[in-house]
């Protein structure tokens, strides 16, 4: 089932239901479920790409409503939840939730949609560096990324012990929360910017002990997976990349952690010959949420000029200058 037979568009069309848009599912190439929303855009949407958002470390659709919201005259836009994950059944025991499997989900969904294309995939956090092993599977398909805040190999941080330590505290104390029923209390500021509708959905299904169990599946070997990108980086073919930076700290992210994430963000707008790094400097890491409008206007750059998007009469920022170096 294509693009073309969800949601209803607009220009006098009924709005759909749901914020996020009409539900769909599509299949992976072993069989399980992957829940996904489109909306529609607006009318004449089929000559602009399809703008595909993926979550980061155990993040399901809803989070990504603002974006959707202020994207909604400008391209058709698709959120979705990986296995394990608020309406996607949990990939069965045995069945990998390392970096190169969901991205091969990821792609998956994409044939689903419509296997030419073309997507602007737009990754936050985790979800930066699967849309980027997505997008080298099949560039051609691809108009450009935008990667949002993401985890980064460039960031040498993410290998040393005191991020593993990191690792299991947090999710020990996720999963105790959950247990509790008090996770959704420590992101109450996240749910409160959603709209009603994709924050009740958010309360119901984010929050929960399952969600905890995939985000364990997913962190098995975060750091190799990230190794894997450094001894084989994911072919881009030349493909635009907007790398956004948050400009203010956040829990987990002190001013040190949040200096050397921009910098390798920077550098990786560089690898790129149209990339473009911008820094947003009233969002914190969740900039889905406390810079929406800001990153939606960067997503609409890329899908109304993919080439040029880099192109800006501001001062050029560090992702256009300097040597290759982190």
């Amino acid at each position: 089932m294509g693009p073309a037979e969800h949601g209803t568009g607009r220009g006098g069309a009924a709005a759909p239901a749901h914020s996020q848009g009409e539900p769909g599912i599509a299949r992976t190439r072993d069989g399980r479920e992957l829940y996904y929303q489109r909306l529609a855009g607006p009318a004449g949407a089929e000559a602009v790409p399809t703008v595909v958002f993926e979550g980061g470390l155990a993040a399901g659709r809803s989070y990504w409503a603002p974006v959707q919201a202020a994207l909604a005259d400008v391209a058709p836009t698709v959120v979705y939840d990986r296995s394990g994950l608020g309406r996607s059944p949990a990939a069965p025991a045995g069945v990998s939730r390392r970096l190169p499997a969901l991205a091969d989900d990821l792609g998956d969904l994409l044939d689903h949609l419509g296997p030419q294309g073309p997507y602007v995939l737009v990754g936050h956090s985790w979800g930066g560096p699967l849309v980027r092993v997505a997008a080298a599977a099949r560039p051609a398909r691809v108009a450009g990324l935008v990667l949002v805040d993401p985890s980064d190999e460039a960031c040498e941080l993410l290998f040393r012990p005191a991020m593993r330590r990191a690792e299991r505290i947090g999710q020990l104390a996720t999963v105790a929360l959950a247990r509790l029923g008090l996770l959704g209390r420590a992101y109450r500021s996240l749910t409160a910017a959603l709209p009603p509708d994709a924050a009740a959905d958010m309360r119901a299904e984010g929050y929960t002990v399952a969600m905890t169990r995939t985000r364990g599946r997913e962190l098995e070997d975060a750091a190799g997976d990230l190794r894997a990108l450094l001894e084989n980086p994911p072919g881009l073919a030349g493909l635009p990349v907007t790398v956004v930076s948050a400009g203010r700290v956040s829990p987990g992210m002190p001013k040190a952690v949040r200096e050397r994430a921009t910098v390798s963000h920077a550098y990786r707008a560089r690898q790129s010959p149209h990339g473009r790094h911008v820094v947003l400097p009233e969002a914190d890491h969740m900039v889905l949420t406390t810079s929406a409008a800001e990153l939606a206007e960067e997503v609409r750059r890329l899908v109304e000029n993919p080439l040029g998007a880099w192109v800006t009469d501001e001062p050029q920022t560090a992702a256009r200058a300097g040597d290759d170096s982190v």
